[in-house]
């Protein structure tokens, strides 16, 4: 079967899983729906999918972790710094140790330092995991915000523990000292150039686009070009294509803070990474369920190599390295805990102990997801001296068990734990809105008199610029005068604004089936139709996330 054919075949998989899961009468995890799905098609077509691992590295890491950087809220990041590092780097270092010699011990046919990297795979979470099970079981955002900073980082430093153990199983040595110069090379090296890529793509185009125009198509093409060119940069610089992407996606997110695109470029864009995301992390678990029986069969053949000739085994080996994820994560997280706490109390701080509970949650809301298995699936074929890499199909099949059994435990598990739950309190971002809206309506106002002024000076009609500032204005100011309200009233406004937003989307929307309408009978054209749809689709997104 030809790649295109089976190009589109993945992508309609993506599409039918998305609809699955929202009929299925059960929370389930899109991630195991796309599996099951693979394993599906693998047992009545065969898609011949043969996967290399430096193209399906370079087409799938690059995008996700450079949107992962761009999208991160960067307050949640600043603020819990402290807790995001402890869980990227000293977490990850410990799973790497700890879990890698349990690997070894239990699987002597695994070499140590193919353990060492399967334990460097299976570090990294992944928060669109936790996302798909946050839509129905609400997550406190703080946590949110602590699972997806750490996912950012560990992405990275996992992904490249993952790289010094394949070099030591490719050459056999392992010197900690050059270890750690490389490191130190690899990982300053590698967010240098993200960052120097994504600031010298942002000013010349940003330069451009101020003599020539901006061309929205041409913005959104280069925007998935960026990830692809740092990572590629790195990579022949000897340095992390990992941090390159990450270190790139972060530089976007305050490039995009200068507000130099047009409206049009970030509502489209928006909407093109989006697809890009759900796409990509649906074809990877896709690709999975459909390699999974020639993985099973390739792992079963190493585990008779053990002495265990029962399958079962697998079973055994998938759940004993998920119970010692799950006890180092909560392991650290509570010696994380009582440090914060200590420190707090040395700096003479009051701070609520959060319930054993919280803590649970946290260890088990680090699922394992894409990051994962993409990582797992670049694992060499071959030795340098052209031999099979060891293990490398109970690699990774563990891997795999280990992203299932750990979405599996989350969707039934974060439920009962944060049922009831009394949470520490979270600042409120209702004051911090409400201040953003006053400052700009003031500003609104102040370059509404200007350009009123400015345009109307001089002309007969001068009178119809006044009048149609003013009602502009007027808009501004009711929205100050809501801040001086007291909190009764306020809430009073913002109940009228509610009911007021149903009334209005209730007319867009009729007035957009009349447009249908009247394009279905010819009153007027597909053009003209299309137009006046999508002025009532930008206001409708308006009034729908107000």
């Amino acid at each position: 079967m030809n790649s295109v054919t089976v190009a589109l075949i993945l992508l309609l998989t993506v599409v039918v899983s998305g609809s699955l899961t929202r009929a299925l009468p059960v929370p389930v995890p899109l991630p195991l729906v796309q599996i099951a799905l693979g394993a599906f098609i693998a047992s009545v077509a065969d898609l011949g999918v043969e996967l290399k691992p430096e193209i399906f590295f370079l087409l799938f890491l690059p995008p996700l972790l450079f949107l992962d950087g761009w999208r991160i809220p960067k307050e949640g990041l600043f603020h819990d710094k402290g807790t995001i590092l402890e869980l990227a780097l000293g977490l990850v270092v410990l799973t790497v140790i700890g879990v890698g010699f349990l690997i070894n011990w239990m699987i002597p046919a695994m070499p140590l330092a193919v353990a060492f990297a399967l334990a460097a795979i299976v570090s990294p979470t992944d928060p669109i995991a936790v996302s798909a099970i946050a839509a129905r079981v609400p997550i406190p955002s703080r946590l949110m915000h602590i699972l997806e900073g750490e996912s950012l980082l560990n992405d990275a430093s996992g992904l490249v523990c993952m790289r010094f153990a394949v070099v030591a199983a490719l050459t056999g040595t392992f010197s900690l000292v050059d270890a750690v110069g490389t490191f130190l090379w690899v990982a300053i090296g590698g967010v240098a150039i993200g960052v120097a890529v994504t600031s010298g793509v942002t000013y010349a185009k940003g330069w451009i686009s101020r003599r020539l125009g901006e061309e929205t198509g041409s913005q959104i093409l280069i925007s998935l070009l960026i990830p692809f060119g740092a990572y590629l940069l790195a990579e022949r610089l000897h340095c992390s294509g990992i941090l390159a992407a990450v270190g790139a996606g972060i530089t976007m997110s305050y490039s995009e803070q200068t507000g130099q695109a047009l409206a049009t470029t970030r509502m489209r864009r928006t909407a093109f990474w989006d697809t890009i995301q759900f796409a990509a992390n649906g074809v990877i678990f896709v690709l999975l369920g459909e390699q999974l029986p020639t993985i099973l069969a390739g792992a079963a053949q190493v585990v008779s190599q053990t002495g265990h000739h029962e399958p079962v085994w697998l079973v055994v080996y998938i759940i004993a390295i998920n119970a010692a994820l799950a006890a180092l994560r909560f392991l650290w997280v509570w010696v994380s805990l009582r440090f914060t706490l200590y420190r707090a109390a040395r700096r003479g701080q009051a701070i609520q102990r959060p319930s054993w509970r919280l803590v649970a949650a946290t260890s088990l809301a680090g699922v394992r997801g894409a990051v994962t298995l993409a990582g797992v699936l670049t694992l060499p074929l071959t030795l340098n001296d052209g031999s099979a890499f060891p293990a490398r199909d109970l690699a990774i099949l563990l891997a795999a068990g280990v992203i299932i059994v750990s979405l599996v435990a989350a969707s039934l598990g974060l439920p009962v734990l944060l049922k009831g739950l009394a949470l520490p309190p979270e600042p409120s971002q209702r004051a911090e809105e409400d201040r953003a809206r006053l400052v700009a309506a003031r500003a609104a106002i102040r370059s509404i008199e200007q350009a009123q002024h400015a345009l109307g000076e001089g002309r007969s009609d001068a009178d119809l610029y006044a009048d149609a500032g003013a009602r502009i204005m007027e808009l501004y100011r009711q929205r100050i005068d809501r801040g001086s309200k007291s909190r009764d009233e306020a809430d009073l406004i913002r109940k009228v604004d509610h009911i007021e937003r149903e009334l209005r989307l209730s007319g867009i929307r009729a007035e957009r089936d009349m447009y249908y309408r009247l394009a279905r009978k010819r009153r007027v054209s597909d053009d003209m139709a299309r137009k006046l749809v999508r002025e009532l689709d930008l206001i409708e997104a308006r009034f729908a996330s107000g």
